[in-house]
Formats: C-alpha cells, structure tokens, sequence
C-alpha cells in the first residue's frame, strides 16, 4: 500500500507541475485525491480532518490574492514602482535596490505570488521604458521573482506555507510576526547581498529619470486607490486583533477583500454618488490628465482569482495524507529526531536544509505539510520544537527558488516572461538559482536559530 501511495503522489505532482492541454491543478490534485480514497490509502473519515488543515490558510491566501488584484487594476503598485524608479535618481545600481525592497514589501504584505506575478510585468514596463540592454532586464526581472518568495517569511499572511504551518501548530500571528520578522528582514538583506553580487556586472551605472511617465498617471481609480491604503491599514490592525478574539484569518482577510471588492464596484451606489463625483475632480485625477476615471471590471478580477488553489489544497493534502497513512511521513520524522538532541542550530539548519531539498525537487506546497506532519510525530519541545517549525517555513519558502518546479509561483512566473518574450530555460534558472539560494538559506536558518535563544519560548 506504501507503493500505491507513492505513485498516487508522484502522478498527481506531475499532473500538477506538467499540466497537460491548460489542466488546472485543482483538478489534477482532486483526481489524485479520488484515486487515494479508491485505493484505500485514505479513508472517507480523512477528508474533514484535511479541510480542517487547509481551509483557513487557503481561504486566507485567496483573499489576500483578492486584495492584490484590485489594488493592481487601481494602479496602485504601478503607482508604487514609478515612485521608487524616481527615487532612485538615475543611479542605476540604487534602483536594483530599491526594487529588490519593493519587492520584499510586496510579498510581506500581499504575499509571494502577488510580488511575483504583478510586480515583474510592471517592472519589464519600466525597464523598456528606461531603455536598458536585456542583460541589464534579466538581472532586475531575476531579482524580482527571487525576492518575491525570500520576501515571504515576516508575516503569516505573507505565503500559503506560513498559514498552513501556522494553523497547523496553532502559531498566532503575533508569536510568528516576533520570531520571523527579524529573520525576515536578514534574509531580505542577504538577499539583496547576494543578488546584487551576481548581477553587479549588468546593473547599468545611471538611467534617465525623464524617461519615466509621472507616478500619478498610473492610478486609473482613484476611489479605490485611496480606499485602498485604509483597508491595508485596517487589515494589519485585523490581523494582530484575530487571535486574542478568535477569529481565524480567513475572516479578516476576506473581509477586507469583500470591502475593496465593493468599493471597486461602486456598491451600494448611494454611497458613492458624491465621492465619484470628487474622485473625478481631485487634483490627482487632474495630474493625470483624466476626466473620467475607469472602473475596474470586478466580476473579471474576482473570475481570474486563484480559486483553483481551494481543489488543489484538499486534493494534494488528502494525497500527502495518504503517505502518512501509510507511515511514509515517519521516515521522515527520524530523520529530524536525529536533530532533536543536537541543540536548536543543528536542529533549524537540518531540517531547513533537508526541507528546502525536498521542496525544490517535489514543489514546496505538499513539502511543507510533509514535513509538518513528520515533525508533530517527532514530540520536540522547547526552542527545538520551534527551531525545527520555523526551519520548515524557512525551507519551504527558499527551498523552491533552486528549481524551476519548486513553487506554482516560479512556473506562473516563468509562464508570464515567456508572455512579455524574455525566456528563462530550466537549465540557466537552475545554475542561478542553487547559487543565489544555498547562502541565503543558511544565513537565514543561522539567524532563526539566534534569535529564537534570545526570545525564549
């Protein structure tokens, strides 16, 4: 039955990583998730345990998506990147690395995917516009879809693995934020460290400001851009509340995208009769050379959310918890027991090491429940239990920038350079990758295990 497990998994990975004729991964998980139930490698009586793993941090994640996609259609993180290409003040090398922050902000706050998928389109834009060579273009665009995912570790929010580990062993958002905002920031430091090594040579050394369009212009809905920074505030203030009252995630956030969604949509109408009405006359309408401001099209924003990601989270984690079922995950879990009794380094630089290779071979979303439930069965304590917790997000954020295959983001990814004619093998992103994220990964689990023994338990 082990083997039946086994193949179920890796037929199912395939079909999600290959996805063969535009298959959508929701379908390819629940398909793998039926033939586990009809093999017997999961029970009917698993299928409520697995929702209640996954609904919360994938109702979040959608959510969360939600808000990016209506922020995106307002312009607001156009709006954002021309501010920085200005601040950057035609030093070519400064603006890699205020990009690279950008980024790293995006994806703590709107997660992994949405830094990766909306801020590299608006980044080529901006590259061409400035006129910089293709070797100049790769460099910046590498860089951004790097940090998207080295971004993702402050917030619980910030990716769908920080939710899921944390519903999982019952983190609260404030306890994450303490223990993985200092690691976070490090990590984005070293990022930047390194990328800014790599492509030292490429960066060119000054750019024309002039070339850029004012920052204003891009802001094509006032309304919502402005609600926008409002519900950002109030969701942040949310996300500390929702623990001490109880209320999961998921309801705050999608909360907040429910808001936005109805204020893009000018919902109820009475509301906003006056405030269209002033949005239309305000001095940044007028900035932009706009009359009347477009509306954004919600039922298209809302169709092309992400809801695929619902079926492949129930389907991939009935899949994986067929592999527990059949005491494949307690391979793993003597695996971290070697690290148990070797202090909270050995235990954070194991386990993040050995996760972070299993999630750039075999995808970071099923890695991380794998690895979750191999270390419940481990029955640490202390500073190593949340050494080895920790090092499993770490891995399973980092991890998947070695490979191509390592995260859905990275495939996305490549699919939308692909769309905007810059094309990245899986030979060249591979001999990038494993370079820019083995020293990334280490000085990051180094630094969780430091901090970790400052905060205590």
């Amino acid at each position: 039955m082990a083997v039946v497990a086994i193949l179920i998994f890796v037929l199912t990975l395939t079909l999600v990583i290959w996805q063969p004729k535009g298959l959508g991964i929701g379908w390819s998980a629940l398909g793998g998730a039926v033939l586990a139930l009809v093999t017997m490698v999961v029970q009917l009586s698993d299928i409520p345990t697995v929702i209640d793993i996954v609904w919360n941090a994938t109702l979040a994640f959608v959510a969360i998506v939600l808000i990016s996609l209506i922020l995106d259609e307002s312009g607001f993180f156009e709006w954002a990147a021309l501010h920085v290409a200005r601040w950057g003040r035609g030093n070519g090398r400064l603006l890699f690395v205020l990009i690279v922050l950008l980024g790293a902000v995006i994806a703590a706050v709107f997660a992994n995917d949405g830094a990766a998928l909306i801020l590299t389109p608006i980044v080529i834009q901006m590259l061409l516009a400035l006129k910089f060579p293709p070797s100049a273009a790769l460099g910046f665009v590498m860089a951004t879809g790097f940090i998207a995912d080295a971004g993702s570790l402050p917030l619980v929010v910030s990716n769908l693995v920080n939710i899921v580990s944390a519903d999982y062993f019952d983190i609260s958002f404030a306890r994450y934020a303490l223990v993985m905002v200092p690691v976070g920031i490090v990590t984005v430091l070293a990022s930047l460290a390194v990328l800014f090594l790599y492509f030292r040579k490429t960066i060119p050394k000054t750019y024309d400001v002039s070339h850029l369009p004012a920052p204003a212009t891009a802001v094509t809905d006032v309304v919502t851009f402005r609600a926008g920074w409002i519900v950002l505030a109030l969701l942040l203030i949310g996300y500390f509340s929702a623990d001490p009252l109880g209320i999961p995630l998921s309801v705050i956030a999608g909360s907040a995208a429910i808001v936005l969604i109805l204020v893009a949509a000018r919902q109820p109408r009475f509301l906003f009769r006056r405030v269209v009405a002033d949005a239309e006359r305000s001095a940044l309408a007028a900035e932009a050379g706009v009359t009347v401001q477009k509306r954004i099209s919600v039922l298209t924003v809302v169709k092309n959310a992400p809801w695929q990601i619902v079926l492949f989270s129930i389907g991939m984690y009935l899949v994986v918890y067929g592999l527990r079922n059949q005491g494949l995950t307690d391979e793993l879990a003597k695996v971290f027991g070697s690290f148990n009794d070797q202090g909270v380094l050995v235990a954070a630089l194991g386990t993040g090491i050995v996760v972070a290779v299993l999630a750039s071979m075999m995808n970071n979303m099923p890695t991380v429940l794998i690895a979750a439930l191999a270390i419940g069965a481990v029955g640490a304590s202390g500073l190593t239990h949340e050494a080895m917790v920790y090092a499993n997000i770490i891995g399973s954020d980092l991890g998947p920038k070695i490979t191509p295959i390592g995260s859905l983001a990275t495939l996305l990814w490549l699919h939308v350079l692909d769309k905007k004619g810059m094309h990245i093998g899986w030979g060249r992103y591979f001999r990038t990758g494993i370079v820019l994220t083995i020293p990334v990964l280490l000085i990051s689990l180094v630094t969780l295990a430091g901090w970790l023994m400052v905060v205590g338990v």
